[in-house]
């Protein structure tokens, strides 16, 4: 039987998700707790790859078993407990789901969401959590740019080059710059920090495409460049042609949607 698990991890220790021959990642980290707890080999299958530093407040990944044990919820909740147990605290289990066989963590997703977060002004609880970036940059801009976003198809403009995609068609639904208030993911401290968040959801995402927007909103946000030249630069449908990647540290993966029916009850 197929399993779903639900988790999050902090990206600043690892190298991404995906095992790595230079560098210590998520996938490697769990795999191992995994099979130490289960006794056999396991092969986790993420949702995707997110890169260095990177971080998730919600990733899934299946594994297959044939442990009929699993089919009990409370043999389930137990597993998830022994493997937070022995996983570090930069990784959290939420919980282990039985879905259908043919139902796939990467394939079967029917939408992403992700959260860049940054800061105007240095703050020592956020480091590693959020981007400093300058006070003045003009989030109205930004947010007139990122509307482009939404019809457009061809993202090849924001996606790493020399990757094995077969297109770099992506349907974004949702692009915005928001103001943090109030009980934030990770609140501000109060010196006069404030806190930004651009949030953007799609039913896929190219390598380091939601870094590459970033940074190139950025150029719109300290009018470097205007939203003709954002629209222009998509419409060339070339990497060269958009700004810098924004650093890692600011992304998160937070949501991540199926159809209802791959679950078993």
């Amino acid at each position: 039987m197929r399993y779903f698990v639900r988790f999050s991890y902090d990206g600043a220790p690892y190298h991404g998700w995906q095992i790595q021959p230079n560098g210590i990642t998520v996938q490697e980290v769990m795999q191992k707790a995994f099979s130490t707890v289960m006794r056999r080999e396991v092969e986790l299958t993420a949702a995707g790859r997110t890169d260095t530093g990177v971080h998730a407040r919600l990733m899934v990944a299946h594994f297959d078993s044939d442990d009929d044990s699993l089919v009990s919820s409370d043999t389930r909740q137990k597993l998830t407990s022994r493997l937070n147990s022995l996983l570090p605290s930069s990784i959290a289990l939420s919980d282990i789901v039985p879905v259908c066989n043919d139902a796939h963590a990467r394939f079967s997703a029917i939408s992403r969401t992700y959260e860049y977060h940054v800061i105007t002004s240095k703050d020592p609880f956020l480091q590693g959590r959020a981007v400093r970036v300058p006070p003045e940059l003009d989030f109205e801009a930004m947010n007139t740019a990122a509307q482009c976003l939404l019809t457009t198809a061809d993202f090849g403009s924001f996606c790493k080059v020399h990757t094995d995609v077969k297109n770099m068609l992506c349907s974004v639904g949702y692009a915005k710059w928001e103001k943090m208030e109030g009980n934030n993911m990770i609140p501000a401290a109060e010196i006069g920090t404030e806190h930004y968040v651009f949030r953007i959801t799609a039913n896929r995402f190219l390598r380091n495409m939601v870094r590459a927007i970033v940074g190139t909103l950025f150029d719109v946000g300290m009018h470097r460049i205007t939203t003709d030249d954002f629209k222009n630069i998509i419409e060339q449908h070339h990497r060269t042609a958009a700004g810098n990647s924004a650093p890692a540290e600011g992304l998160y993966l937070v949501d991540i949607e199926y159809p209802e029916n791959i679950y078993i009850s």
